[in-house]
Parts: structure tokens; sequence; C-alpha cells
């Protein structure tokens, strides 16, 4: 084999169609296995995919090779290789190498060295055995597409057959997925966009829907995943459908599939899409013995630390092929450093019902005074608790996979698969606020002496102002948190005979999730205090006149803000059945599958006693606080000893149950579908159709202990949910696709927890309750598309999309009866009084709840790919090629919507030396709406992300990496909009680093 490259062409050189079915047999098994044909004599260009598509293997040629010829009828029941002979007679072709399931066909002459190469071998790894290759070296020339562009062309192919629309990132090498976050490598796909917290992807937004709306498997099984956040990030454990993609290292993974679109084959959950997770099975592999293994450091240029991270796989088959095993493992630690301002949200005193104290100060400037206050003062627009912030986390990691495969003959093939995963977090954080969130008077820690004020340009906000009095509010806070992980997955497919195909899986998921935080306010004497935004928006210049913040004795109270330990706990069990008839160009598929998912959250609280916290303070614990951000600096400041506090005992150790703030949601489906997969012939163009029904019925349990009686509500629903798609190869190289399903996302966790309700027996009223009679949001999905599939690995596509949101949910007032199972916790409760004239049993209350909504919604796009290697320029310029696309989404809701986003990569590969660069863009997206502190929205700032990744192969198995994430330190911003709606003023205003990551990578 040489090592020829596609630099070698005096042209470029077009690959012929092929097709591409993931299946588990090896490719000489695929070709002993007897399959049912109906290919008729036609050309080559339609008569080899054709083939290739009953077959469930995959072929390709040069397209000058195929070109001109006709390929001869196969009918009726033969092994795969008897049919490729029968439809290759009389070509002059004949298939001389395979690799990876790709079998590759070429002239059946000799090839003299001096010309063009008349083979190009797609494979995704660089070796090939000699079993492998039947034909000399003499014989044929090869060229391998390896690296980022073999990545890109098999994904390219998966996309290219699947029935409906699909987007593929699939990593050319064990433990080379092409970014360390699969929420960072699933961001490059079209219509996805990623928030990243702390410097790391976290969730993901598809088409414009939520986290909660996306549906995400692992190994075919639906999946919980949970872990905590930064104070940016809300500070909760995620409770909801949201799936936290940085619990897994990217190592255990080979390949993702995000669908767009429905079919009835696909379990139901995900309006915006379902997202496929796949671990490596030791069948993947061509060789009977694998072993990969990485290690890695990683430098974060904010913090200056270098953070291991270290990778292994071991694959082996055993007995002729029949039996396969493999584990892998990855770990790896990391220090964050999240170093910012932030005015935890601007407000005024006229929207939070209060004054500035009456003490005349200094005015530059005209405020507006349009609110209607009755001194214009109290209209400006000034930071509530401005501050300095820092968060600083330790994370460790750890993931493992194993995989066993038993194939006792071609038509049997059993797996089980198990994944572990754990994720912890030790945080500290520490905040200097001072006090302005209330205005007036000072005293009691609270209140201020204002002495001048400078009014912006737009006599709104208060862009400068000096005060007496002022107390300073200092946050310490330590958070400790655990993510575990656990899967097990057994599934199994028998070929009962050439058309009837049974699979099975069966499998069971936990997730066990806490945090711990102790959390203290540091206060000190009344002080001087000034702020000044007008040379920077984002970080002002702070002066505390004598006041020193590291000055221990002027620490004088402290208050036990938080000390609580929360749990969330999920679990999902999964079975399914699938029947799969195949004649000729049509399949029959239909199925059964059973959930039972649980969702519970615990809570307890710790002693919250008061004390002198002179005695138990440190020096800010960074020496460089602020460097690498914008602005004028930011001032360190004692914290609190946390050490210090817990030898002195002074809170006792231990936690008391939260009884009341517990609950549990239960959800039992019960699904079954049909599905016809078809192909037929429209004036001489193949239609591939995939069309079903499904139907899913949902159980829901809500239980939670109200005035300590326990409460459980019960609820069901059904659905149906039909689905077409349907695609046309109008040439070999054109795709025309369009698809309709009816989609559902079933309501959010929180809107179904029945814990904690407020009843006002006097007002008959209900609030801080969920609604579990929610029935799921519905969607009507619209998508059509156009791929041109130019070149070897050239795809230009579009995709228009509609969904249409016939049922969505909203927050009302409802006048109603109390469910019954209420009734005895509130007969139990204290409060209660029958004089009230309240009896829940006789009397309507007044729910403020979450419920149904039928007016309607709608989401509307469209998404833009093109890919292409520059193959057709000369010299070290064929190297080079572009993957890139742009999405434009409207919707009447937007919560966390950008409206535009793109992705573009430029990279250069060869076998020796691969490097891509990429940008990720989206624009400021909504977060909520109306936003707190009388602001019309909150908005998160849509950030630019650069990120780069290189190889260099020093030998054939050992590989060196650089890597580098964020490498322009992008900035994390929140801000609100007034109470115009189109004011912008910043909540927070943070940055992480830039991290570079070194690396070797050896396989053998």
């Amino acid at each position: 084999m040489t090592n020829a490259f596609m630099r070698a062409f005096n042209g470029p050189l077009l690959l012929a169609s092929g097709t591409l079915l993931m299946v588990s047999a090896s490719p000489v098994l695929a070709q002993n296995a007897v399959k049912s044909f109906s290919v008729p004599a036609q050309a080559a260009e339609k008569g080899i995919p054709q083939f290739a598509q009953q077959a469930n293997i995959q072929l390709m040629a040069p397209e000058k090779l195929v070109k001109g010829k006709q390929t001869a009828a196969v009918e009726g029941n033969m092994p795969v290789r008897e049919g490729l002979e029968r439809l290759l007679a009389g070509t002059n072709l004949t298939p001389v190498t395979q690799s990876n399931n790709i079998i590759v066909l070429a002239e059946n002459t000799s090839v003299p060295a001096a010309r063009a190469p008349s083979v190009i071998k797609t494979a995704y790894e660089a070796t090939a055995t000699a079993a492998d290759e039947p034909v000399s070296d003499g014989d044929v020339t090869e060229v391998i597409v390896t690296g980022i562009r073999g990545s890109l062309s098999k994904a390219r192919s998966i996309k290219r057959r699947a029935p409906n629309a699909i987007e593929s990132i699939v990593a050319e090498d064990i433990g080379k997925m092409p970014d360390l976050n699969l929420a960072e490598s699933i961001q490059r796909v079209p219509g996805v966009a990623m928030s990243r917290e702390g410097g790391e992807g976290r969730n993901i937004t598809l088409r414009g829907f939520g986290p909660d709306f996306t549906r995400t498997t692992l190994n075919g099984m639906e999946v919980p995943a949970s872990s905590d956040g930064l104070d940016t990030g809300g500070v909760t454990l995620n409770a909801g459908r949201a799936f936290d993609f940085h619990l897994f290292a990217s190592e255990l993974f080979n390949r993702i599939d995000i669908e767009k679109s429905q079919k009835a084959s696909t379990e139901e959950g995900g309006i915006a899409g379902t997202v496929n997770l796949y671990s490596a099975r030791p069948f993947d592999f061509r060789k009977d013995f694998t072993v990969s293994a990485s290690a890695q450091g990683n430098y974060n240029t904010l913090n200056k630390k270098i953070d291991p991270r270290v990778a292994l796989l071991v694959s082996k088959t055993f007995a002729d092929g029949k039996f396969g095993a493999l584990v892998s493992v990855a770990a790896s630690e990391r220090t964050v450093h999240q170093e910012g301002y932030s005015s935890v949200r601007w407000t005024s005193p006229f929207v939070n019902g209060n004054s500035w104290a009456d003490t005349n100060p200094t005015v530059t400037g005209t405020p507006s005074g349009d609110c209607g206050a009755a001194d214009p003062l109290d209209c400006l627009w000034a930071p509530r608790l401005p501050r300095a912030d820092y968060f600083g986390n330790d994370q460790k990691r750890v993931g493992l996979t194993g995989s066993f495969q038993y194939r006792p003959s071609d038509d049997l093939l059993i797996t089980l698969d198990v994944l572990h995963s754990e994720l912890t977090n030790d945080r500290l954080s520490y905040n200097s606020m001072e006090w302005l969130l209330t205005h007036g008077v000072a005293g009691n820690y609270t209140g201020q002496t204002p002495r001048s004020f400078t009014v912006g340009a737009d006599g709104k906000t208060l862009v400068a102002a000096a005060f007496d009095d002022v107390t300073s509010w200092y946050e310490s806070r330590h958070q400790k948190s655990e993510s575990a992980f656990d899967q097990v997955v057994l599934s199994g497919k028998y070929n009962v005979s050439d058309s009837l195909t049974l699979e099975a899986m069966i499998g069971k998921a936990v997730d066990d999730a806490d945090r711990s935080e102790l959390r203290f306010y540091y206060r000190s004497v009344p002080h001087y205090y000034a702020y000044d935004y007008s040379g920077n928006e984002y970080v002002p210049e702070i002066s505390f006149g004598s006041y020193d913040p590291n000055n221990a004795d002027n620490y004088i109270n402290a208050q036990t803000a938080s000390n609580r330990i929360n749990t969330v706990k999920k679990e999902n069990f999964t079975s399914r059945f699938d029947a799969t008839y195949a004649v000729d160009r049509l399949s029959l598929k239909a199925g059964l599958s059973y959930n039972d998912r649980t969702v519970s959250y615990t809570e307890g609280l710790g002693a919250a006693p008061t004390f002198d916290p002179s005695d138990y303070t440190k020096p800010f614990p960074v020496s460089d606080f602020g460097d690498g951000l914008d602005g004028p600096g930011l001032l360190p400041f004692r914290v609190a000893d946390f050490d210090a506090i817990a030898a002195a005992g002074i809170i006792p150790a231990g936690y008391t149950n939260n009884a009341g703030a517990a609950w549990k949601v239960g959800e039992e489906t019960i699904g079954a579908y049909g599905e016809i997969n078809a192909e037929f012939d429209i004036a001489g163009m193949p239609l591939r159709t995939n069309a079903g029904l499904r139907y899913v019925k949902t159980n829901v349990t809500s239980q939670a202990l109200v005035s300590g009686t326990p409460v459980e509500v019960n609820v069901s629903y059904d659905n149906y949910l039909p689905s077409i798609n349907a695609a046309l190869d109008v040439r070999s190289d054109l795709v025309v696709r369009a698809s309709y399903g009816r989609s559902m996302t079933r309501p959010g966790l929180s809107t179904l927890n029945i814990a904690g309700p407020v009843f006002g027996y006097t007002t008959r009223t209900v609030g801080n309750v969920g609604n579990p009679s929610l029935k799921p949001y519905e969607s009507n999905d619209l998508d059509l598309g156009v791929e041109w599939y130019f070149g070897s690995e050239g795809l230009l596509a579009l995709t228009v999309f509609n969904k249409d949101i016939v049922r969505s949910l909203r927050t009302d007032v409802v006048t109603q009866m109390i469910d019954p199972s209420f009734w005895p916790a509130i007969y139990a409760d204290p409060l209660y009084d029958t004089s009230y004239n309240a009896d829940p049993a006789a009397v309507p209350y007044t729910f403020t709840i979450p419920v149904n909504n039928d007016d309607g919604n709608n989401v509307k796009g469209f998404e833009i790919t093109y890919n292409q290697p520059f193959t057709f320029l000369p010299g070290i310029w064929s190297n080079f090629g572009v993957a890139s696309n742009y999405t434009h989404v409207e919707a009447e809701d937007s919560t966390g919507l950008s409206p535009n986003s793109y992705n573009m990569t430029l990279y250069y590969d060869t076998e020796t030396f691969g490097a891509r660069l990429s940008v990720n863009k989206r624009d400021d997206y909504l977060l909520s709406e109306p936003g707190g502190n009388g602001h019309v929205q909150e908005r998160k700032y849509g950030p630019t992300h650069v990120d780069l990744a290189s190889f260099y192969n020093v030998t054939p198995r050992l590989t060196l990496t650089f890597e580098g994430i964020n490498i322009t330190d992008e900035v994390e911003r929140i801000y609100g909009t007034g109470d115009t709606g189109s004011m912008d003023l910043t909540r927070e205003y943070t940055h992480t680093g830039a991290q570079w990551i070194l690396g070797l990578r050896y396989k053998y």
C-alpha cells in the first residue's frame, strides 16, 4: 500500500454513490450472508448503490470507472458475494480490497505504478491487515482518506442514506472525538447551539428549543444525566429533562447521531430532536486486538495550572471472532477559575417601592424622571449589589465502559454494554457585594447616604455614584457535588430467516447527584463607597476611600446564609422488542417498548448560626485577581476561612430532613409502532420512503408529603404520532427530502411536582404547586431539504423546517376544585379551620398553576451546510478544506433561542499532519421574560468561540496532539433590558481563560 494522497491527482476524483447501513457483521460475514435481491439491469451509477442498500454493505469506486458501464440484473436469494459477482459481470469491475465495512471496486487489470491511482479507499484507520488486502500493491494504488476528512466523509455517508433528517459526528478512531466535551462537538451541527458554564459545554438547544425538548439516548436507551452548576447557572441540581453532556468523557464515544425529523421506530419525547450517543464495541474494529491510549496536559491561561487527562481502551475478539470484549477508561482533572464583575442586576428605587435617602447629593446630568416617581432620582437605574466575583472549581471526572459481544453464527448477535461515570466538583466562591439592594436611610447593614450622582446620557442610568454608610456583604460559599451514573444494556439481534429479523433490548440507567452548600455573609462596618462605569460599561472603577476590605477587623458580623444538602436521583428502566420483515425493496417493522422513569428530590437543612467573623478570615486566594479581564481590574478582599470555622466547631455537623420539600415524579410509558420502509422508482429516480404510526400511553405519578400527610396524584394520557419521510435520489449526487411528523415532549418535571403547596384558607387560593394533570407539548413538524453530494466528500445542503406547536404550557389563574388526594393533608393542617368556609370537598379554590395552552405557537427556520475538501487545488492547497453551516430560527416563544448561529471550520489534513480552526457564533438569546427587578427581559450575550485542534503522526502508531479551547478567552455576559426593553444593563461579566492541551495518543 502506497502513501498516495489526494494531492497526487491531476484533478479531482469523484466517488460513486455509496450506501452505508450500520450493521454489526464484519465485511467478510456480510458477504457470506444470504440476502434477497431485486436489482434490475441498469446504469452502474444506479445499480451499485441499489445493490449495496439491499446487501447492507458499502461499495465505493471512482466515478470515472463507473460512468458508462451497465450492471447486470440480480434477482432472488443468494449470498452477497455471489450477488456482487452477478452484478459486476461484464463491467470489468472487481472488488479488490475492503476495510471498516467498505468494499472498493476497481478495474480488473494491472495498473502501472506511474499512472494516477485507480482506486480510492475511504477508510477511517491508517493501516490494514494482509487479510484485508487480497490484491497486492502492484495491482492497485490506495488513497487513504483519514483524519478530519475521514470523519466528515463517514458522517456524510450516514446522513445520505438515512431515511429521515439526520446529522452525525463520527470519531475517525477511538479516543478521537473531535472535542474534549460532547456538547462542544454537537454544537458544530446545523441547528445546534450550546451553553457553556465555567468554560465548558453543558447543555444544547436544537432548532430553537430549550434543552428539555431534546431527547438523549445512550446505546439505544434513553438516559438521564444530572449535575450542578456555578452561580451563573443557577446553582441548582438538574432535576429536569435536560441532559448534562459534560458528565461524560468524550473519549468513551465514537459516534453521535442527531435525528431532526421523526420516525415511528424512534421513541417519543423530543420535539426538537433526538441525540443518540454510541460507545465503542469490540466488533466495531477490523482487527481482533486493539489497544488505544492517550495522555494530555491541559493548561489554562487564567489559573496557570496544568491538569491531566488520560484514556485507555483494550478490545479483543476470541474464538475465531465469535466473542469480543472491550474495556475503556477515561479520567481527567480540571481546574476552573471564573473571574469577573457583577451588578446582580440593575434596578431603580421606584421599581422596588422605595427611595434614595434625602441627602441632596451632587447631581451631574439630567434624570429623565419618566417612571412617574415624585423624585426623578428615584427613576435612575443603578447596580443592586455591585461586586467582584470569583468562582474556583476543582473537577474530577472518571468514566468506564465495558462491552461484550457474542456472535455464534452470522444470524445471531448478543451485546452487553455497561457504562459508569462519575463527576465531582469542589467549588469555592467569593463575592464582595456592596449593599445597594435596598434604598433609604443607612442602618442595620442596609441603606446608604448618597453623596454624588452622575446620570448617563440616556437620563435613565446612574453610571457613577458615591455614598457614605455603605455596608459590604462579603459572600463566601463552599459547594461540593458528585454525580454518579450507571447503565447496563443487554441487546440482541437474530436473523430468523433471510427476510425476518428480531431485535430486543433491556436496560437500566441510574443517575445519583448530590450537592452540599455552606455559605456565609460577612458584614462590614459602614464605609465610603464609589463606583464609576463611565470608562467601562462592564467593569467599573471602585473607590473605598480610607476603608480597607483586607482588614479583618472591619468584618463585624457573620450570617450563615445557607447550609444544606440536595439530592436528585433519576432512574430509567427500558425494554424494547422489534421485528423487521424485508423482501425485495420493501421492509415492514413493528415493535413494542416499555419505560419506567422516576425522579426523586430530597433536601436536608443544617444549622445556621451567627458569629463574629474577624477571627475566621484569610487573604484572597488568588494573587493576580482580575488579570486578563478588560477594565480597570478587580480588588481583592478577605474571605471566609472554612477550615478554621470547621476546627472551631461553629457549624454543627449533620442535616435535618426537610420532608416538606421532598418530591417524586414517576412516568410509566407503553409504546407500540408500525413502520414501512420502501423504495420505488419514479421516472428512473429511486425514492426511499419511511412511514409509520407510533402509539404511546403515559401514566404519571406525583408524590409528596403535604402537612405531614402523604399525597399521591395519578394521571394517564394517550398520544398517536404519525410520521412520514421521503428521500428522492434525483441524481446519483442529488437528494431531495421531505418529512412530516407529529412529535411530543412531556411537561417539565418541576411543573408536575406537588411538593410545598401554599393554601390560603381565608382567600381560598392555592399557590406554589405543580400540575400533574398536564398533557405534553405536541407539534406538527415539516421538513424540506435538498442535498448535493458533490465530489468524493463535498456537501451542499439546504433544509427548511417548520414546527407548529399545537399544545404548550403557560401559567394561569384557574378556579377549580382541589384534587381529593390533597383533602387529608388540608384537614390535618393546623392552619385550616372549618369556620373559613373553605372545605376543599365543597368549594372551589383559585389556583395559580401551569396549564395547557392550545393557542398554538410556531418555530420555523432554515439550515445551510457547506462542506468541501479543496482537492481540486494544486500542491499543498489541496490538503485544505472547509466544513460550515448556518442556521436561522424564528419563534413566538424565543426563550433560549438565538435567531442566527453559524459554525465555520477550516482544516488542513494529510496522513502525517492535520489541523482545524473552528469558529462558533450564536446571537444573543432570551433567558427570561419578564426579567427580575423590573426588567422587561433578561438576556445572555451570544459568544464567538474559537477552538483549535491539530495532530502529528510521529509514527504510524504514535500521534502528537495539540488543541486549544476558547483560545480567544471569550467572556460570558448576562444583561437586562430595563423597563423599556431596549436597555443593556450588565448583570454578570466573567471569563475563564483559554485552554491549551498537549497530548500523545498511541494505538496498537
